[in-house]
């Protein structure tokens, strides 16, 4: 099976469908979160520091680095908080813009091997994106849509992450360095979302040979309860093959999906990692690993509060 490899300077993250499940902490992104967007904005990283350690006190094994705020130098802002982040916790990270020079700026401060998140089948973002993917040895998320916007056939959206797999490989870029999202769609909106998924990542897996990530908490936009509906969908899409996803790792239902799928997936040897975390009293397995320097988050909750 495909493994991706993504690394910080001194530990390894390895994306495999006959691997344990991995985690991509979603809460350091300003997108719905005003009270972060405006710190960043002004320079104060205290809720971007409290986000990154507690998420990996909860498990995650990777993190995604988002800058987006409005007339802001989203560039100068994504290139501090990569460097930050780092000094924090020792995972992976996830490097997340639509800008082209924000991701450069990204790149050009990160220790170690990223996930560039992300390439579309657009044509000028291809040819954007990919080379700097390829100068910096990093590996890429790629998005099912094109010029045409997101297909509702899952068909039209294998073909267009069949075509950015082959358009990598025109720039040096394996397969096994494209990480799919094969778009997850808000389920109160689209009644067949979770099915075309599932769908999907079964082929994505079994045709093309990728391993695949995804929004995970966009199929419950809308709806209550979300974390409920997240976790239920994390574990069937798991069960089809998901082997990643940018996730909120403090929800212990979301936390108790992933290692329970891992269980029944045969992905935990011997239940080790499940019995492990429930010796915890705060069910948090490995709560210490990633950290350093002892410090503790200071916050939880969902992605839009703040």
């Amino acid at each position: 099976m495909t493994e991706t490899v993504i690394s910080s300077p001194t530990r390894e993250v390895v994306i495999g469908h006959d691997r344990a499940f991995t985690v991509i902490g979603e809460r350091i992104n300003p997108t719905g979160r005003k009270v972060l967007a405006a710190e960043m904005q002004a320079g104060d990283f205290s809720r971007v520091e409290a986000d990154a350690v507690a998420q990996v006190e909860a498990g995650a094994h990777m993190l995604d680095v988002n800058a987006g705020i409005p007339l802001a130098d989203e560039p100068a802002i994504l290139a501090q908080t990569v460097k930050l982040v780092q000094s924090l916790v020792d995972v992976p990270l996830s490097i997340d813009s639509s800008i082209v020079a924000a991701l450069e700026a990204g790149l050009a401060v990160y220790e170690g091997k990223a996930l560039v998140n992300s390439v579309t089948g657009e044509e000028e973002r291809l040819e954007q994106v990919l080379p700097l993917v390829a100068k910096h040895g990093a590996a890429v998320i790629a998005i099912t849509n094109d010029e045409t916007g997101i297909s509702e056939d899952p068909d039209v959206r294998f073909e267009v992450a069949r075509t950015i797999v082959n358009r990598a490989a025109d720039h040096g870029i394996p397969a096994a360095d494209v990480v799919v999202d094969p778009l997850v769609m808000p389920i109160g909106a689209m009644r067949g979302a979770g099915r075309q998924v599932f769908t999907l990542v079964r082929r994505l897996r079994d045709e093309l040979g990728v391993n695949t990530t995804c929004g995970a908490s966009n199929v419950s936009f809308g709806l209550p309860n979300r974390p409920g509906i997240n976790a239920a969908f994390l574990a069937m899409a798991i069960s089809n093959g998901l082997s990643s996803a940018i996730t909120n790792p403090i929800e212990g239902e979301i936390r108790s999906a992933v290692m329970a799928a891992d269980v029944l997936a045969g992905n935990d040897p011997d239940c080790a990692a499940w019995i492990a975390s429930h010796r915890d009293p705060g069910g948090t397995q490995g709560a210490a690993r990633g950290r350093r320097g002892g410090r503790r988050g200071r916050r939880g909750g969902s992605r839009d509060d703040g």
